[in-house]
């Protein structure tokens, strides 16, 4: 049997274009995950969705140097610069962890001329939930 030719208004051929570019979002949200190991930065919006993310192993660091202070400016200045391309001008920082990359990445941020309403420190903290693991004898 022939296969049918799409119509020029059939569902296939209607997005030519690129959809992550064409939305213009003026607020948003900038998370920062910041572990002993790699430091991880993405981009939501208002309601949470993921604009844009970078991390520091995306970046080209590998091994130990993905925890350090400048692979996480590097990779909070690659996910933002996508994000000022799509006109965002305020958001808010949330940030978790305990690692290097934690004052590096906001710094880089800081820099990007965005304006930041607040920025909030959210790493989890236990109540004296679970048994913590042993100490470590080197």
């Amino acid at each position: 049997m022939a296969k049918a030719i799409p119509r020029s208004g059939s569902r296939k051929n209607r997005h030519t274009g690129s959809r992550k570019n064409a939305r213009r979002i003026p607020k948003g949200v900038i998370h920062v995950q910041a572990s002993f190991n790699n430091t991880i930065v993405t981009v939501t919006d208002v309601r949470g969705r993921v604009i844009s993310w970078s991390s520091a192993g995306t970046c080209g660091f590998k091994g130990t140097r993905r925890g350090t202070p400048f692979a996480a400016q590097t990779a909070a200045g690659n996910a933002i610069r996508t994000v000022v391309d799509q006109g965002m001008q305020q958001a808010e920082v949330m940030i978790k962890g305990p690692g290097l990359g934690r004052d590096a990445a906001l710094r880089a941020i800081r820099r990007s001329g965005i304006l930041l309403s607040f920025i909030r420190d959210v790493t989890p903290m236990p109540h004296n939930g679970c048994r913590p693991p042993k100490k470590r004898r080197v």
